[in-house]
């Protein structure tokens, strides 16, 4: 075998496993493996997981907050400081920022990457080529998916129809969209179904990001995903206007987002920075309503969004962090929720973005992380460190720190 990692804990309450991984692949799941291994590694019962996948993250725009901050924190200045910034990107700035914002992630064990990357006719492809370029230059230590993403919409921006289509014949791998930012925001959602199509590529969305559910078009996607065939291969991104909808009015639509095989993947950090700016008291979390969509039987993601820009003034690239916020933010830290969280930033965003063959299973691809912690339950509470990460069977990070407390 290529490596052999000894007493994993896959999950609680079962016994510790040996992982064999040979050509890129788990070949053995077994409570002993007596074969050699090129490299062996003791795992002493900790946790084993198949590797983080940051299902919506935006590297071209990643490490700007200090070049023109957003100081009312409204997602309108948001929008508005960074079309302001766009066109002083150049390849080699976006090429620095998003190589370190690359360099930031890989570490904490993240083995998958959906990335919507932007362009318009002011800024041409600047963005978008360089994060091209990127997605092969990492290609052994993470995989990227690259989203075609028009910001600052299609028909508000004459010309980004057509570089839509570029963009796909470049190499995007997915068709973006942003209907909110956008009028009308159906005909949007509409053109959007028109390229995939044209290209068989996956769609995913900026959808209803507002504090207000009012003038949402989740319900027409939703219908739009069905009548073209599209079911499981449509995610949306914030989805906020939900939290404000009443029962009466959620369930039905929760079920027909189930329906309509929509994958939602609820983006934590920046939706509290930005959203309920206006209220005065009793102030809203303005986050998709998580817990329900679980419920309703909706594929649900945690993802970042941004790092350290107009829309997310921090982070540091830490997908369990976001994970950890969301716990207290969508109460998932109940006993039978707990559990759940983990699946959010592993099998449902693989699932969201169409990853095969992924998780520990033999025969699937060898992406593992070993976190120093003896618990799965506490595998996003703890925020243990990430002491080997593994991709497609090779070690790719090992994590040698160490701390002494002297009594």
């Amino acid at each position: 075998m290529d490596i052999l990692l000894k007493q994993v804990r896959l999950n609680d309450g079962e016994s510790l496993k040996d992982v064999g991984i040979q050509e890129g692949k788990i070949s053995a799941i077994e409570e002993h493996i007596s074969e050699t291994a090129n490299q062996v590694i003791d795992a002493a019962g900790r946790v084993l997981v198949p590797g983080f996948v940051e299902s919506h993250i935006h590297l071209d725009k990643a490490l700007i907050a200090d070049r023109k901050p957003n100081k009312s924190g409204t997602l309108q200045e948001a929008i508005k400081v960074t079309a302001e910034l766009k066109p002083t990107f150049t390849k080699e700035d976006i090429y620095e920022r998003a190589k370190k914002t690359l360099e930031m992630i890989i570490p904490y064990g993240v083995t998958a990457i959906r990335t919507h990357s932007e362009f318009d006719p002011a800024q041409g492809f600047t963005g978008f080529e360089t994060i091209l370029k990127l997605k092969e230059e990492y290609k052994n230590l993470v995989d990227i998916q690259v989203v075609a993403f028009p910001q600052e919409g299609i028909f508000k921006s004459p010309g980004t129809d057509k570089m839509m289509h570029e963009a796909m014949e470049m190499g995007a791998d997915v068709v973006g969209g942003i209907p909110y930012n956008d009028a009308p925001a159906n005909e949007h959602i509409d053109l959007v179904f028109e390229i995939a199509k044209k290209y068989d590529k996956p769609i995913d969305l900026h959808q209803d990001f507002s504090d207000e559910a009012n003038d949402m078009s989740i319900e027409y996607l939703c219908r739009k995903t069905i009548s073209e065939g599209y079911q499981g291969r449509v995610a949306v991104g914030h989805l906020t206007a939900l939290h404000a909808l009443p029962k009466a009015q959620l369930d039905p639509l929760i079920e027909l987002i189930a329906e309509a095989g929509i994958s939602v993947m609820s983006l934590p950090a920046t939706d509290l920075h930005l959203g309920a700016r206006n209220d005065e008291y009793n102030v809203r979390r303005a986050v998709t309503p998580i817990r329900k969509l679980r419920d309703g039987g909706v594929n649900v993601s945690i993802a970042t969004n941004n790092i350290r820009n107009a829309f997310t003034p921090y982070g540091n690239g830490d997908i369990l962090q976001t994970a950890m916020l969301a716990i207290p933010v969508a109460h998932l830290g109940g006993a039978d929720d707990l559990p759940t969280v983990l699946p959010m930033i592993t099998d449902h965003p693989a699932q969201a973005i169409g990853l095969k063959n992924y998780g520990i299973a033999v025969g699937n691809k060898a992406d593992v992380v070993l976190l120093d912690t003896f618990v799965k339950t506490n595998a996003i509470i703890d925020i243990p460190e990430r002491l080997y990460v593994i991709k497609d069977g090779k070690v790719t990070v090992e994590n040698k720190k160490e701390t002494i407390i002297h009594r």
